[in-house]
């Protein structure tokens, strides 16, 4: 069974795939045979992603020993294009955690959508998602994943827009694919430069020629190809400045937020500067570069997640910092580390967003928190995932969250510099954003005016499931060695450092009683924090401005070109175009005068124009005549 799963792990991406060709055209108005049909090809791709795992362990798989299958699909003058599966520890890991999540996710929607007229619409949309980010996962070369890529970004718009008779959920959807293509288009310049300089796109020849380039010509290039495909992460997965997309993805259904920030979309940035690690390691400067883009992400999206009021708001910054936590120990070198966040993360994320799910279902699809309150009462289940969500993205023992950023704390305190204390400030803001966010909407008195009410069966397993895998994801990777099976060669934390263990515990809980100071006794709202601490709260609150000065540059800059552009073309090369049209008409209308269709008069030109044509030729063989001697007498 490992064996055919491992040599047929095309099938993984290929059965959601199957699963939108049957919905899509045929079974879209059937709500649950569409989720049947999504739900199964799903449980199918997740059955052989785990016996890829164990083949990956069995066969002696590992990051530098991959097991590839390929096959030429062009040829482009030299260049091969191939597609196949690449199989190794990273693929694997990521495999488990679309299949897994993308399941829970499913089966939590199955309720959630029920009542959507559109909901078989939803399953087709989100089975294809989750098929291109597998097809993203086992690529074999950059083109591939480039392939795969693209459809990722098409699913997020198609999700993100799905309610699309909402002006909100269309601008949002535009929003995302455009602001990702800009990172995009680097990405594509850097593969195509990787290209024409190394004459392949695949994974195995480049991991070997690289080295023997870089002793050779120096890192030069290397730097270059490294920065263009890092725009690429930087669209994808929220890093700063192309982070203002992420919050906007709100507008999608939350099954969709959950499936974005946990396991599909934003994961795929992080997985991509994974995947080309052998191409960044090679440059300090991409590295330093990855290093300040992440830190200075986390601390900036945790500051904006202390002042937003919504709940899904707060949980997509949090994925933003978060994302940078993953990218700055990508930098530092701390690969498993990053690849070890990437996987408790999606646990702890997808079950806070299925989380925030509930609460919206449960009242009328509210969203903000000082509207709440309350709710361990009536949503104990959901209080008991909510608590669990929250230790674990605190980093607070033994939950999985305090294993994976040890590992990203210890790497930071050992690589020096100002990182180590920004990540621990942004630990900090993290347990007091969360707190708060759990504070308000749980605890206090009841703010809503609708009852609020637990979650059937369909919601409840799938946070339950995701919350027991919270508690032991951290705990199963460090003592089961995930940092030696998933690891390209770079420094390994094997143990716990305890000052660094403790520095962040203690931070994480310094976080908690500020929140509760705050917000539990005082209970300072909105109105309040805004009256106190006026200017700096409201730049906050405003996420900086940074999307009003976007807005600002579009209308300043790029309309302004536009109308430019829009003046030439009318009245420069409109007006040759015109002229040369009323030329040509003028032309046609002198010659066509004379065409009148008597034959008399045809004739009269003719033999005029003989005429003309003879005196001509007569005036210049007279000149040639007398130019040469004279005429004869």
């Amino acid at each position: 069974m490992f064996i055919f799963a491992l040599t047929h792990a095309y099938l993984i991406p290929l059965f959601p795939a199957l699963a939108f060709l049957l919905i899509g055209p045929f079974t879209r108005n059937d709500k649950k045979l569409s989720a049947t049909i999504a739900i199964f090809m799903m449980s199918l791709s997740f059955i052989f992603s785990v016996c890829v795992a164990i083949a990956t362990q069995l066969y002696e798989i590992t990051m530098n020993h991959p097991f590839v299958i390929q096959v030429i699909w062009a040829h482009v003058a030299d260049l091969p294009l191939t597609m196949g599966v690449f199989v190794d520890p990273l693929t694997a890991m990521m495999l488990i955690v679309v299949t897994l999540v993308s399941l829970l996710v499913y089966i939590y929607s199955a309720s959630y959508m029920a009542d959507d007229p559109g909901m078989g619409r939803f399953f087709a949309f989100i089975s294809l998602f989750s098929a291109t980010m597998l097809g993203l996962v086992g690529a074999v070369s950059f083109l591939q994943l480039y392939v795969f890529w693209e459809g990722v970004g098409l699913c997020s718009y198609l999700l993100i827009g799905f309610y699309y008779e909402k002006v909100k959920a269309r601008e949002a959807a535009k929003k995302a694919f455009i602001t990702t293509r800009i990172g995009d288009f680097g990405m594509l310049v850097g593969i195509i430069i990787l290209a024409v300089t190394f004459g392949t796109t695949d994974f195995l020849e480049l991991r070997a020629i690289v080295p023997s380039y870089v002793m050779a010509a120096g890192t030069t290039m290397i730097t270059v190809i490294g920065l263009l495909l890092f725009m690429g992460a930087i669209g994808k997965s929220g890093q700063f400045p192309l982070h203002v997309w992420l919050l906007d993805a709100m507008e999608g259904p939350t099954p969709t937020s959950a499936l974005i920030h946990a396991a599909t979309m934003v994961a795929a940035g992080v997985f991509l500067v994974a995947r080309a690690y052998f191409i960044f390691s090679e440059s300090q400067i991409a590295m330093d570069f990855i290093t300040g883009i992440g830190t200075f992400t986390a601390i900036f999206a945790a500051c904006i997640a202390v002042t937003q009021t919504k709940f899904k708001s707060v949980l997509a910054y949090s994925t933003i910092s978060q994302l940078g936590f993953m990218m700055a120990a990508v930098g530092l070198g701390a690969f498993s580390a990053s690849m070890f966040h990437l996987v408790t993360h999606a646990f702890f994320k997808a079950m806070l967003f299925l989380c925030a799910g509930a609460i919206m279902h449960a009242l009328h699809e509210e969203t903000n928190i000082f509207r709440m309150g309350g709710l361990y009462k009536k949503m104990p289940l959901t209080f008991v995932c909510m608590v669990v969500g929250v230790l674990a993205i605190s980093g607070i023992p033994p939950f999985s969250g305090f294993f994976s950023k040890d590992e990203i704390l210890a790497a930071a305190m050992h690589a020096g510099g100002p990182v180590y204390a920004i990540l621990l400030a942004a630990s900090f803001l993290t347990a007091f954003y969360m707190m708060r966010l759990l504070i308000i909407a749980f605890l206090g008195e009841n703010h809503s005016k609708y009852e609020a009410h637990e979650v059937d069966a369909f919601m409840r397993w799938p946070m339950l499931l995701l919350a027991v895998l919270t508690l032991i994801t951290g705990l199963a990777g460090y003592y089961g060695g995930f940092s030696l099976w998933v690891n390209d060669g770079t420094p390994v934390h094997m143990t716990l450092e305890p000052a660094v263990a403790a520095a962040g515990t203690a931070i994480s809980l310094a976080g908690f009683i500020s929140a509760y100071i705050v917000y539990g006794v005082a209970h300072i709202s909105r109105k309040v924090a805004l009256r106190r601490y006026g200017f700096l709260y409201s730049l906050v609150y405003h996420k900086f401005y940074i999307d009003e000065l976007y807005d600002f540059f579009r209308r300043r800059f790029v309309y302004t070109l536009a109308y430019a552009l829009n003046w030439v073309d009318i009245h420069i090369f409109g007006g040759i175009m015109n002229g040369l049209g009323a030329y040509a008409l003028g032309t046609s209308a002198l010659l066509a005068a004379p065409a009148n269709g008597q034959v008399q008069r045809y004739l009269l030109f003719f033999y005029a124009g003989v005429a003309i044509l003879l005196v001509v030729a007569l005036y210049w063989t007279v000149r040639i005549l007398s130019y040469a001697g004279g005429v004869p007498g």
